[in-house]
């Protein structure tokens, strides 16, 4: 039974309406993860949070009541249609006739706050600041950004060991995606990067005459199974572990070289490297059929169990950034990590000090076979990685960093507007320039 919304009393009656690729359960990717708790813990401070995305209500938990999920009825478009889209590939098969029916219903109501969550929500933004500026007081426009989405698309299509025309499929999408998050991003109120590299990766761009949105840095917090202290001896077995979930085309790409490079290695050296996480058939018989130290466990519902019987856990993401939630895992399952140094992005230099880091795959790989016996190195990182990380990945303080800067420009929206007609110009020529470029009907 869904909250009646208007007998909520005026001082808590902050209305968020949080536009979403998917409705994040079961939470079997990052993403997921992220857009969940991040919405949940933002409703758990008073605001309240309407979530849109693809999906069903069948796996919501008990603990995420506090959001009102509503699921959009309709499969995404082809991503054959997708091609021929102004839009990157993610916002072009989101922007189905259903969601854009469901957004306008919704956009019947009145909204304080509206979040555009990840760069595929983009679809929806020229609706949005229509939306915002025939309002008074103007709602507050956010975008909560996952990555930086424009530097991750050019690692792939500079870095993809593919065929040439999926190399162009990819470039083409790259250009898309870098002009849509820019232009997100110079039209919002609020921007949320999950790391302050992101951050500044994603304002760097910006013409010194455009406003800088108000920013803050919002990286995850953990709330999985914390794990009992343990001992890393000769009774724990010679397994180094990967937890993902392997369909997008990076984390793909990445699998594949980080296998491809460290299976014949571990195979002489007697480690075992366990692969968790759902992935494509054809992508599992594709390693399958050339590793041998290498297990694929699949989907598994708590990773837990095999971290704990492994001396290391891996985070080899040569391709794209952000912030990796699998840290996350791996950190409160009190395993010693292996990682790239370019997929630490996020993780302050008391963490990554905790950790075995390396510039390149084969020098990982390396360091792997090197600490792989060295007990007192593999407690002594994961016991203090462990105690670190208790203090800083909380999901109610990113919740309450959201709200006040939500609050803050509410407040700022709500003085008396100027008799100068110049930021309902302003706002004009941000709808103008999307339609420049035909995005509304793309």
């Amino acid at each position: 039974m869904q909250p009646d919304r208007n007998s909520v009393p005026e001082a808590a009656a902050i209305k968020c309406l949080w536009i979403a690729r998917n409705i994040p359960y079961p939470a079997d990717t990052g993403a997921k993860v992220y857009s969940a708790k991040l919405a949940e813990s933002l409703a758990i401070t008073g605001v309240l949070v309407r979530f849109l995305g693809f999906g069903s209500h069948d796996s919501i938990p008990e603990s995420a009541s506090a959001v009102e999920w509503v699921a959009v009825n309709s499969a995404r478009r082809s991503e054959i249609i997708a091609l021929f889209s102004r839009l990157p590939n993610a916002a072009a098969i989101d922007a189905t006739s259903a969601y854009r029916l469901l957004l306008e219903e919704q956009l019947r109501e009145h909204w304080d706050a509206i979040v555009l969550d990840n760069y595929s929500a983009g679809w929806a933004l020229d609706r949005c600041l229509a939306y915002c500026y025939s309002r008074q007081p103007r709602p507050v426009l956010a975008h909560v950004s996952h990555n930086h989405e424009a530097a991750a698309w050019h690692c792939m299509a500079s870095q993809a060991q593919t065929s040439l025309p999926r190399r162009i499929v990819f470039w083409q999408n790259a250009m898309k995606v870098s002009t849509l998050e820019q232009r997100i991003v110079r039209s919002v109120d609020l921007l949320s990067a999950i790391t302050e590299e992101d951050c500044a990766a994603l304002l760097a761009p910006l013409p010194r005459s455009t406003a800088v949105p108000h920013n803050i840095t919002l990286t995850p917090g953990f709330a999985g199974t914390i794990a009992a202290p343990r001992t890393i001896d000769n009774n724990t077995p010679r397994r180094v572990a990967i937890v993902g979930s392997f369909h997008w085309v990076m984390k793909q790409e990445n699998l594949r070289r980080f296998v491809e490079s460290a299976d014949a290695s571990f195979a002489r050296r007697g480690i075992q490297l366990d692969v968790i996480g759902d992935m494509p058939p054809e992508l599992r018989a594709e390693l399958q059929s050339r590793s041998s130290a290498t297990h694929f466990h699949g989907f598994v519902d708590d990773p837990a169990i095999l971290l704990a019987q492994a001396r290391m856990a891996i985070v080899p993401e040569l391709i794209g950034g952000g912030f990796k939630l699998k840290f996350l895992d791996y950190l409160f399952a009190r395993a010693p990590i292996a990682t790239l140094a370019g997929a630490a992005a996020g993780l302050p230099q008391s963490l990554r000090g905790e950790m075995l880091v390396r510039d390149d795959v084969e020098s990982l790989v390396a360091g792997i076979v090197a600490e792989i016996d060295d007990f007192e190195t593999l407690n002594r990182r994961q016991r203090h990685a462990f105690d670190l990380a208790q203090t800083l990945y909380r999901w109610e303080d990113r919740g309450r960093q959201l709200n006040q800067a939500i609050m803050q420009l509410h407040r700022h929206h709500r003085r008396p507007a100027s008799p100068d007609a110049g930021a309902l110009s302003a706002a004009e020529n941000k709808v103008e320039y999307g339609r420049s470029r035909n995005f509304p009907g793309a």
